[in-house]
């Protein structure tokens, strides 16, 4: 059989070229070492192997983007360096991970593994689980603003809603307190829960869990009341253009 090891780290890829070499749980015939994103793509449009071994991270991106230009079939083990959040997706997901630092028994616990159930692999769930690790690792939690001569953190639960007003954005809280906070509405949407927050129009981001009532005054007019004060006095109005992401973001 074939394998591939993407890993741009020389002693790591060659550490474990050797262990694959040893090993008596299954017979190799050809390993091949990619460094690079660039390298993965251009050998995997080309060529089939029969398991890959991936690190997340490369010098030149990550392994998703690999996925996003080339079709890969075959079974992957990857080595990853993520906390145990991440080790927990690519456990369900995936054949097996390899967790930085790892001994040989884990790798080849690994092939035991993909020996037992490579018959059966599915690779279409492997591409979901990299874009949810992606996504989490991305999410920012806790935000830091300034209060007189102090610092504060204040976690996402905490935020019923950002309201920008003019070059200013504001951060609001359960408290009934304001902070200014150094973004703005199109930078800070992308760093967001998705699952927490949504962009309702070119002020207001809201968290669903302070959404009171939803009135719908007509099908291109939608009004949100929250249960919590505003300092707009005008009523709070979903974009038209976000009419429909924001009914299938309640629904999920």
């Amino acid at each position: 059989m074939k394998i591939a090891i993407i890993e741009d780290e020389h002693l790591a890829s060659n550490y474990l070229k050797s262990i694959l070499e040893q090993q008596q749980i299954i017979t190799i015939s050809e390993v091949t070492i990619l460094k690079s994103v660039k390298d993965a793509v251009a050998f995997f449009k080309e060529k089939i192997v029969d398991l890959a071994f991936m690190d997340i991270h490369l010098g030149d991106g990550k392994s998703l983007d690999i996925f996003e230009e080339a079709t890969i079939s075959c079974p992957v083990i990857f080595i990853t360096a993520y906390d145990s959040y991440a080790v927990k997706v690519f456990k369900h997901f995936t054949i097996d991970y390899l967790l930085k630092p790892y001994e040989e028994q884990e790798l080849l616990e690994a092939l035991s593994k993909y020996k037992n159930i490579k018959e059966t692999f599915n690779p279409n769930p492997i591409l979901e689980s990299l874009v949810e690790i992606e996504n989490q690792s991305n999410i920012q939690h806790h935000f830091l603003v300034n209060h007189r001569d102090k610092l504060i953190s204040i976690n996402d639960t905490a935020i019923p809603y950002f309201f920008a007003t003019g070059k200013h954005l504001f951060l609001h809280t359960n408290s009934g307190n304001s902070y200014l906070y150094n973004s703005n509405l199109k930078d800070l949407i992308n760093s967001l829960d998705p699952k927490l927050f949504f962009k309702i129009n070119r002020k207001y981001i809201i968290n669903r869990h302070h959404i009171q009532e939803i009135v719908k005054h007509s099908s291109q007019k939608i009004e949100l009341l929250l249960n919590i004060s505003v300092p707009d006095t005008e009523p709070i109005i979903l974009s038209k253009k976000e009419i429909n992401n924001f009914k299938n973001w309640l629904n999920s």
